[in-house]
């Protein structure tokens, strides 16, 4: 090897160890695949309307703590498109403490408003008690508001109602969540606006597995055995009120699978319980009507003041 080849190879080691080091200065952070727990409040970008918000006292002062909501810092995971894609850029490389603000144009919010998404259609088609400016309406299958209304015509926006608004985001990053039933936790409340109670367990679990066949024979049957494989597993408990969430009862399959491949778990098994009403169970209960015995229905016939021969009767006469 020639001096000028040695010289020309060193230069590509030290370009690739630069290389190296840039990369490694841009892993600094908070990175895609992190869970983050964050505060934050939105507003569109003339200050006017609350988009969105962690903080109760601003809940509370723009009249919308009383949704139903639990206004709290957000657990998040970067790169899942849990928050708009400009805030994640912003948090990408931050620590936990770090704040700032960031604004997203109205096009990477809730889009530009277009104007051929307004329409007059009939009042008819419209529901009588939401006739009137602002009432959201379902119309044809779309979703939008009633922007005016005279007579038996009213024009209908089906642009979502902060189309064409800038949104100016104010966060703060509160801390890096490990902790994997806090991180299950998170998601929960975040796809079903509740946090359940949960924990994981590894559990042992007898599965059929393939065996593979005998190279030599071609008719085969496939075969199967049991095999005892370790399973972790997400365990949550089903309130009644996660029990009627909408986004549950529509979801389930879909929110498992995120949980399962975002947490790292093989399964989720989401248990009921039943406690007991204190009536003394329903053996109890069909006691009250005397147990459907023969004697029974007698003596209570007779509490009545019935009398079981002319019942009898008119049955039979019926059947005539």
């Amino acid at each position: 090897m020639t001096e000028e080849q040695e010289a020309e190879l060193e230069e590509q080691a030290d370009d690739a160890d630069a290389e190296g080091d840039e990369s490694a200065e841009e892993a600094e952070g908070l990175q895609h695949g992190d869970f983050v727990e964050i505060d934050y409040t939105a507003y569109t970008a003339d200050g006017d309307q609350l988009v969105d918000t962690t903080d109760p006292d601003v809940a509370e002062e723009e009249g919308v703590d009383d949704q139903g909501q639990e206004f709290k810092p957000r657990t998040i995971v970067l790169g899942e498109g849990h928050i708009f894609e400009g805030v994640e850029d912003a948090l990408v490389g931050s620590e936990p403490g770090d704040s700032g603000s960031v604004t997203i144009p109205a096009e990477e919010a809730f889009g530009e408003h277009d104007p051929d998404d307004v329409q007059t259609v009939s009042a008819e088609k419209i529901d009588e008690d939401d006739r009137y400016p602002g009432a959201n309406v379902q119309v044809d299958g779309q979703q939008g508001y009633i922007s005016t209304i005279i007579g038996g015509r009213a024009r209908v926006d089906f642009n979502h109602p902060l189309a064409g608004e800038d949104v100016e985001y104010e966060y703060e990053i509160l801390e890096e969540v490990d902790d994997r039933e806090q991180q299950a936790a998170g998601l929960f409340e975040m796809y079903l606006g509740m946090e359940p109670e949960l924990w994981i367990e590894t559990d042992e679990v007898e599965e059929e597995v393939p065996v593979e066949p005998d190279e030599d024979d071609e008719d085969a049957e496939p075969e199967f055995e049991t095999e005892t494989v370790e399973k972790e597993t997400v365990y949550l408990e089903a309130t009644p009120q996660m029990t009627m969430n909408q986004q549950w009862m529509m979801g389930k399959q879909q929110i498992g699978q995120q949980i399962i491949d975002q947490i790292g778990v093989d399964r989720v098994i989401v248990q009921e319980t039943i406690d007991g009403m204190g009536m003394g169970g329903m053996g109890g209960m069909m006691g009250g009507m005397g147990g459907m015995g023969g004697g029974d229905i007698e003596e209570a016939l007779e509490d009545a003041d019935v009398d079981a021969d002319e019942i009898v009767e008119e049955l039979e006469g019926a059947e005539e």
